[in-house]
């Protein structure tokens, strides 16, 4: 295999849909989505992955530290894990808008000390579109661009179902690509952040608005990719799960391969995200790339927690997985009562813990009060975190509380998304504004509000210099500024 940073690899894999319900395998030159015999979701396989053994683990490390300085677009974002991400594309059918290599923050020394522990932030908010959706969305495209190619479509139509972040990463690539490519986007009315409705809408995506939660658009969306020619970019769709691995690959390679007392905090929502993860680390460990596996900690909201309830049964035979109804949350992307990843998360758990032993997966939940105070609590130490952050922050603080958390373990905390994306919510806690089923009461060391100086009337027929002065004994009283004699 060709090792030069600027040279595309030579390595191609053998890749197929695999069922988790009746095991079948389904060709990649299809669009597909669920098993078409027993109805399950799907994971994408290289069956030639085992290839990959021949090089060493040390030398994998090499090539992908070499590949960080690549001048090639096609290897700058995700990509750049090409072997272990799709290595059945070619390199016209890549597409990178910037994705991928967010960067990882330590927290203040202030943070760290208010918590009782080492932690960072992934800023996956300075992605494209300002969120963690970019990386699956890259790749999700870039199969569709394949195929496209491959069978000279003259038209596809994209559909997802979102709260947000995946209707203006899909609108934004779709964009991008153009050509046969048109986007629709089903939206919960409501339920979207004024700042995420506008993504879409300005990227020219045909926006429609449903009633109802996140759960009910993903069950129109679904109905639409069973019986109509649509290409679903949910993370139902097998390949953005392949995208998003590239979290876990970026993390290990921040630290240098090197994942001993790591824990990793990822918010659940969906589940797309936290089994991507967790497979990312997998692929790592099974080259030899790394040596140990991270804890995983996913997270979620008391008000909408099916995974929690799931692995709150510590027996194993006994667990029974239910959807729930869902409740109002900041944490909108968390919005979710029934994640369709969610037998993806139960396939993957199995093999983590097998592969590094118990007590690698836990899930914590969180309240919504915690919510927004952890995040609130970042950004007034010099972070960039969304409410999903937040809802990081809240699970480490709560994992803490259990006693689950090692003195010399270091939490790598995912922010979802770019804090302004939420920044409404931000408002409605120091305005005292969250409706009665949100359960947040503001704690007035974390409202801050805008001081007004003085007042139009106050300035009124004031000459610029009398304004300045007056304008100038007012901050310095509100301030009590000292004099410099």
């Amino acid at each position: 295999m060709d090792t030069t940073q600027d040279r595309f690899p030579t390595h191609r894999g053998r890749m197929t849909y695999v069922c988790l319900g009746c095991k079948a395998r389904l060709d990649i030159a299809e669009l597909h989505y669920t098993c078409p015999h027993c109805g399950e979701v799907l994971l994408l396989e290289d069956e030639r992955f085992a290839a990959l053994d021949r090089i060493a683990g040390i030398q994998w490390r090499k090539i992908f530290d070499l590949r960080a300085a690549t001048r090639r677009c096609e290897l700058k974002g995700v990509f750049r894990f090409y072997e272990l991400i799709a290595p059945v594309l070619e390199p016209e059918d890549i597409v990178w808008l910037g994705e991928g290599n967010t960067p990882i923050i330590p927290a203040s020394p202030a943070l760290c000390s208010h918590v009782g522990q080492d932690l960072a932030f992934k800023n996956d908010g300075q992605n494209p579109s300002a969120s963690f959706k970019d990386r699956g969305m890259a790749c999700a495209f870039s199969y569709l661009k394949a195929l496209i190619r491959r069978h000279g479509w003259d038209q596809v139509l994209t559909v997802c179902a979102s709260t947000g972040d995946t209707s203006a990463a899909a609108a934004l690539y779709a964009a991008y690509v153009g050509g046969a490519i048109k986007s629709v986007v089903l939206l919960p009315q409501g339920k979207v952040t004024p700042q995420q409705l506008a993504q879409p809408l300005g990227s020219g995506a045909v926006v429609l608005e449903l009633p109802g939660v996140f759960d009910d658009c993903m069950k129109v969306v679904e109905h639409l990719a069973e019986n109509y020619r649509v290409a679903l970019l949910n993370s139902k769709n097998a390949w953005r799960i392949l995208g998003q691995e590239s979290y876990a690959f970026e993390t290990a390679q921040h630290y240098a391969w090197d994942l001993a007392d790591k824990a990793i905090f990822v918010p659940i929502g969906n589940a797309g995200n936290i089994t991507a993860i967790m497979s990312g680390f997998l692929k790592l460990k099974r080259l030899g790339i790394i040596e140990v596996l991270p804890r995983i900690f996913g997270v979620q909201s008391a008000h909408a927690d099916p995974v929690f309830r799931y692995y709150l049964e510590r027996n194993a035979a006994k667990r029974r997985y239910h959807p729930v109804p869902v409740r109002p949350s900041v944490a909108q992307a968390a919005m979710i009562g029934n994640p369709v990843s969610f037998p993806r998360v139960r396939c993957f758990v199995e093999q983590y813990e097998q592969s590094g032993g118990p007590g690698l997966f836990h899930v914590i939940q969180v309240e919504e009060q915690a919510i927004i105070e952890g995040m609130l609590m970042a950004n007034r130490h010099g972070h960039i975190a969304c409410t999903q952050g937040g809802e990081c922050l809240a699970g480490l603080l709560r994992a803490r509380e259990l006693g689950l958390m090692d003195k010399e373990e270091l939490a790598v905390l995912d922010a979802t998304a770019h804090s302004l994306k939420f920044i409404g919510f931000q408002e409605m806690y120091f305005a005292n504004a969250f409706a009665p089923e949100y359960e947040i009461v503001p704690r007035r060391e974390l409202v801050n509000r805008p001081h007004q100086v003085l007042s139009a009337e106050d300035k009124a027929g004031l000459s610029e210099p009398e304004y300045v002065l007056k304008a100038a004994r007012s901050v310095v009283e509100l301030l009590g500024l000292q004099s410099r004699d």
